[in-house]
């Protein structure tokens, strides 16, 4: 079965390769852009496929000189490694070769809201946004914000790529600290909610115009000398569903309304895709995706400057750093459990 797959690999990256040095293909922006994608999602399993040639090779040679010249310590030792190092790279070749989320290179509109715990909520959902802002920025994406005030936090991170590493931020984040305003030293719990929704493209949700509700209003808050003056924020209720998105931060009533839109066009392709997996969940007695965002996923303890995720038992002490937008070791656990998961799932299915 391994060396199936390992063949097809090769095969499939070398008709890749091919096709990224066809004139036609490169003349072809659209057919350039997907080989291109494929080419470097493929890489991965490529490389360890080559790999996986080279320690069979030389499991090969050892055995031939074993035959030829009799026991010899280093030869066997050799032998031994290789074998190791063959079954580690299968389990990685399959892993490698999971299927992958077809929203994973989308952009990503996060909505951060505070929790339970009154002010101290609404605080915990400033360093949250400061946080995952600063770990989009760590990771060369480009961060847009797009609603901001009242402790509510919605903003769009732009980057191939980004919903694969977002998307395991969705969730309840608890923290467990000492408030400043707290004179007895007692330690508090409250909560922020993250919503993180794969930005959709208008052909990806249709939305009839009869079914928007569309109301203009004066903004309220910071905002300089035409706030209050003029009717430039927007309230859209898609009637439908009863989703309501307002938008004030932009002077421009158009501005205003593009934002709101865009993130009713990701609300509602979220509401589709977790609507998706709730069938197939059904089916298999267990809810996976975005079913299980109403959980708490993440604390973070401030006494003991650890971070728990929940949902692979990974302990971390590195709060300070965490916080300074160093989820890289979070995120890469995160999605091999994604990945055993869905390999679990295909050899189920």
């Amino acid at each position: 079965m391994i060396d199936e797959l390992v063949s097809q690999i090769e095969s499939r990256f070398g008709e890749l390769e091919q096709e990224l040095s066809d004139p036609d293909v490169i003349g072809d922006r659209e057919r350039f852009t997907a080989a291109s994608r494929a080419y470097r999602d493929l890489e991965p399993a490529a490389k360890l496929a080559a790999e996986y040639r080279r320690a069979v090779d030389d499991v090969e040679g050892a055995r031939e000189l074993l035959a030829e010249d009799g026991d010899d310590p280093e030869l066997r030792a050799l032998l031994e490694s290789s074998r190791e190092r063959i079954e580690s790279l299968e389990d990685q070749i399959r892993m490698a070769m999971v299927e992958r989320d077809p929203n994973d290179d989308k952009n990503v509109i996060v909505e951060i809201r505070p929790g339970a715990g009154g002010d101290e909520a609404s605080l915990w959902a400033g360093d949250l946004y400061r946080m995952l802002t600063r770990y989009a920025e760590r990771r060369g994406f480009t961060v847009e914000p797009l609603s901001i005030g009242d402790g509510d936090y919605t903003f769009a991170v732009k980057g191939d790529g980004a919903y694969s590493v977002f998307k395991f931020e969705g969730g309840t984040h608890r923290v467990q600290r000492v408030p400043e305003t707290e004179s007895q030293g007692r330690i508090h719990t409250s909560t922020a909610t993250v919503a993180v929704l794969p930005e959709a493209e208008d052909v990806e949700v249709e939305i009839d115009p009869a079914d928007l509700q569309i109301d203009v209003y004066r903004s309220s808050g910071p905002g300089g000398q035409s706030v209050n003056t003029t009717d430039s924020a927007v309230r859209i209720t898609h009637k439908p569903s009863g989703i309501v998105v307002s938008m004030q931060d932009e002077k421009s009533q158009l501005q205003n309304r593009e934002r709101a839109m865009r993130v009713l066009r990701a609300r509602l392709y979220d509401r589709a895709l977790a609507q998706q997996r709730a069938e197939v969940a059904a089916s298999r007695a267990a809810q996976v995706g975005t079913g299980e965002r109403a959980e708490k996923i993440r604390t973070y303890n401030f006494p003991d400057r650890r971070v728990k995720d929940h949902r692979i038992n990974l302990l971390s002490h590195n709060l300070d750093e965490i916080l300074m937008g160093d989820l890289f070791e979070l995120s890469a656990a995160l999605q091999d459990d994604e990945k055993r998961r869905r390999l679990q799932e295909q050899a189920v299915a």
